[in-house]
């Protein structure tokens, strides 16, 4: 059964990356929730999507340059500002205390592209053993370095690599370097690549999937997880099936 993943938590209501996204997605029905990691400026793994501050929070500036505790007093309500009280930006750490307890599946992006945190994967992998996490776990990035580094810190964890566009060859790739799954983005993946990945042996997770008439053709081909900003909608499709 597909994998109903909630794409930086609910957040097609609710201020992305936020403990309140995370539990709104647990209570629509998701199966998974999909978050972003980054270091601060004293080596806390914060969750955090762009490597600026100024869209999703009252701040300006790039978070590896700040302490978390200078980090705790913005507000990360983004978009949704002045609709919900304020939002702190969660550590990795406070996620794992909470999600330990569901049974939710965790895809941990890491936001290795425009900065390389030195020494994220091992924290990452790390903090999932210390929580016991390990097979509730997937890592993806769009850096492959990262992810083939995370595989040899933790070969029992889950690992897949990020792709914007197509790629040639892609599961071949994929395979040969030992990774779980493509995440791919739902508009450049035809069946044909989905179908060719399942018959290797590797998983389809897809993003960003928000119309319906995708979310009906995934459901149909049988992918192993949508990622997508409405999981009740998603869940709700499940349901029918």
């Amino acid at each position: 059964m597909t994998l109903n993943i909630a794409h930086r938590g609910f957040s097609g209501r609710y201020p992305e990356n936020t403990m309140l996204a995370f539990e709104k997605a647990l209570e629509a029905g998701a199966d998974g929730i999909e978050l972003d990691v980054q270091l601060t400026g004293d080596g806390q793994l914060v969750i955090l999507h762009d490597e600026r501050l100024d869209r999703t929070t009252d701040g300006s500036g790039f978070v590896k340059d700040f302490t978390y505790e200078e980090l705790i007093k913005l507000d990360a309500c983004g978009e949704f500002k002045g609709k919900f009280e304020k939002q702190r930006l969660p550590l990795l750490r406070e996620y794992f205390e909470w999600v330990k307890d569901t049974g939710l599946i965790t895809n941990i992006e890491l936001k290795n592209g425009l900065y390389y945190y030195s020494g994220m994967e091992k924290m990452v992998c790390g903090m999932a053993e210390e929580y016991g996490l390990e097979d509730r776990i997937i890592i993806s990035s769009f850096n492959p370095a990262s992810i083939v580094l995370c595989k040899q810190f933790a070969p029992h964890i889950k690992m897949g690599f990020l792709c914007e566009r197509p790629i040639g060859n892609a599961e071949a790739f994929i395979r040969d370097c030992g990774v779980d799954y493509m995440h791919s983005e739902v508009h450049y993946t035809p069946d044909s690549l989905i179908l060719s990945c399942k018959a290797s042996g590797i998983g389809a997770n897809l993003w960003t999937v928000n119309e319906e008439d995708q979310m009906d053709r995934l459901l149909a081909l049988d992918i192993n997880g949508i990622i997508t900003n409405y999981p009740d909608v998603l869940a709700e499709k499940k349901a029918q099936l």
